[in-house]
């Protein structure tokens, strides 16, 4: 949790070109393609009125862009547009970046090791049973 810290700390808006939640968001739409807006919001364990706010400054940004699904024409569909894309890969770039710098004290072996060791952790923690509290959607979004 403490190096989770220092890396949020780090990772201002300035240097991801994006706030944290911006980036779970379109990585999460990356992985999933488009996603309904209500999945979204549980998937990433944000109130539907957060999100959204959080998609409406996506879309402003021309990250996201929101549109009618077709089979049930009351839900939105949201997904990443090609600049969001471009966003996400120098905001991802900017994060391994970081990454580096604060791993900079470990040889590249230990450094290896960590991410192997966490990797084993998020895909227990992917296949745990539903309802054990933890969201595996959401930690598959903070995986990338």
């Amino acid at each position: 949790m403490r190096l989770a810290k220092v890396l949020y700390r780090a990772g201002s808006e300035e240097r991801l070109g994006m706030r944290a939640r911006q980036l779970v968001a379109l990585s999460y739409l990356q992985d999933h393609g488009s996603a309904p807006q209500q999945q979204l919001s549980e998937s990433l364990c944000v109130d539907a009125n957060n999100l959204v706010l959080l998609l409406n400054s996506l879309e402003h940004a021309g990250h996201v862009r929101r549109r009618r699904d077709p089979a049930d024409r009351r839900r939105h569909l949201v997904e990443v547009t090609a600049a969001g894309a471009r966003a996400l890969a120098r905001a991802e770039s900017a994060q391994a970046e970081l990454e580096q710098e604060v791993l900079a004290a470990m040889r590249p072996e230990a450094r290896a090791q960590l991410r192997e060791l966490l990797a084993a952790a998020l895909s227990a923690a992917e296949e745990s049973p539903p309802g054990d509290g933890i969201e595996r959607d959401s930690i598959r979004a903070l995986r990338s």
